[in-house]
């Protein structure tokens, strides 16, 4: 697409904000002797327990809000003993609503039924009603924490640590990506007339309308659940279930730099698994990701560093959370060469533009190159966007573009803007 004998009307570089903010990683020791750091990512079919995709999927992570899965499971297990029922009655204590956000905003002697918190762990993971929860399971957190490491031992969750019933940071929470895969099967087996609970998309509580954290359920069609979570040393977490076909995939992911490209890098690795499932050719090569070829989407610091404040699980989803920290990111590792179309000397160059619509209105044209960047802000992070006008029989037209792109940019871009339906037309320049 060479855009000639037309007037530029705008053009700019693409800089989404979620892209240039890095997490920072605390120093962390955990109980097995081994850092906790960053990326892990695996796909599972739930069935068969084939692997579609495993990257770091044994190595400890700080599981940040996913430890509410947990905390689910044994208020799930207690439902289905008849030693608690959905209608009964929680009282929250002082310890309970001290807790740091997320929260339901409870006060010392407040009331929420069983359900009440159900919902509000899988919408708000509110951390107050976490801890009414264990108080109300155990007597108090550490018992309750207790509780939660004995049962994931009983679930083969052989190196996964619980200390408390929320993720609020603590050096010797851990688990594994393989963990919380075992997990989210648990849950999925043991308790099909609780699982649905996570699809639950907002709750009603007091006034306050609290949405879902987990953006899949709207985003990526099959999805049903299940947990989202973020601590700075663990980075944004997902645990995401989908159903296509009757085929079940549970993808995790560890260490996304914002809450928006681990959802883009999660969505990418289960459509690479449902290809695998269905016979097909994946269609990015998924299988040979390992984190470094897109040190943007996910962190990976060279070495971990102390932060002196570290802000607890609040803000769960915002982007805009984490303070920026100057650290530098990895090299990426070399990528096999693959015959190249004649038209194209190099398809990694910065060589490929994408047309995502023509309009009669510029501000249409600028709605557009928004919409598209906020689709797909890791394709676009290094892009410039513009408007070109062309006038053909008196009628002008304008045409939003991005440019700078490499063909695996392209792929990814359109990717997500056709999920989207949003236009994506690209081609080679020079």
């Amino acid at each position: 697409m060479k855009f000639t004998n037309f007037a530029l009307v705008s053009c700019h570089t693409f800089r989404p904000l979620s892209v240039l903010l890095l997490l920072g990683v605390a120093a962390l020791a955990s109980p097995l002797k081994s850092e906790a750091g960053p990326y892990s990512a695996l796909v599972v079919e739930v069935e068969s327990d084939r692997v579609l995709y495993e990257q770091n999927a044994d190595e400890l992570r700080h599981p940040a809000s996913l430890t509410k899965m947990m905390t689910l499971y044994l208020v799930f297990e207690a439902l289905s003993r008849n030693e608690l029922s959905l209608g009964d009655n929680m009282v929250a204590s002082p310890f309970a609503v001290s807790k740091p956000p997320s929260r339901l905003g409870l006060r010392a002697g407040d009331t929420l039924t069983v359900e009440e918190g159900i919902l509000g762990l899988v919408t708000q993971s509110a951390n107050d009603a976490a801890t009414v929860i264990a108080e109300t399971l155990a007597g108090s957190e550490p018992a309750f924490a207790e509780m939660m490491t004995q049962k994931a031992r009983q679930l083969g969750m052989g190196n996964t640590v619980f200390r408390n019933a929320q993720g609020l940071p603590d050096p010797a929470q851990v688990t594994t990506a393989w963990d919380m895969y075992r997990l989210a099967k648990a849950l999925l087996k043991n308790f099909p007339e609780y699982y649905s609970y996570f699809s639950t998309d907002s709750f009603w509580f007091r006034d306050h309308n609290f949405r879902n954290h987990n953006h899949l359920l709207d985003k990526y069609p099959g999805t049903d659940g299940i947990k989202t979570g973020f601590i700075n040393s663990s980075g944004f977490n997902l645990v995401a279930s989908a159903k296509r076909d009757g085929v079940r995939l549970v993808g995790v992911v560890f260490g996304g730099i914002s809450h928006s490209l681990r959802d883009a890098h999660m969505m990418e690795i289960l459509d690479d698994g449902f290809a695998q499932m269905e016979g097909k050719e994946p269609a990015y090569h998924l299988a040979n990701f390992n984190g470094s070829q897109f040190p943007a989407l996910l962190h990976k610091p060279s070495g971990l560093e102390k932060r002196t404040s570290q802000p607890p699980d609040e803000l769960e989803e915002q982007d805009s959370q984490p303070e920026p920290i100057n650290q530098k990111l990895w090299e990426p590792t070399p990528k096999k060469a693959v015959a190249e179309p004649p038209h194209v000397k190099d398809d990694h160059a910065a060589s490929w533009e994408i047309r995502v619509g023509a309009f009669t209105e510029q501000k249409e044209a600028e709605h557009r190159l928004a919409e598209a960047s906020k689709t797909a802000p890791f394709a676009f992070r290094h892009a410039k966007s513009g408007i070109i006008s062309h006038t053909h029989r008196g009628k002008k037209t304008y045409i939003a573009f991005f440019n700078g792109l490499n063909k695996e940019d392209v792929a990814l871009a359109c990717q997500s803007l056709k999920r989207k339906k949003l236009e994506c037309s690209p081609s080679a320049s020079g």
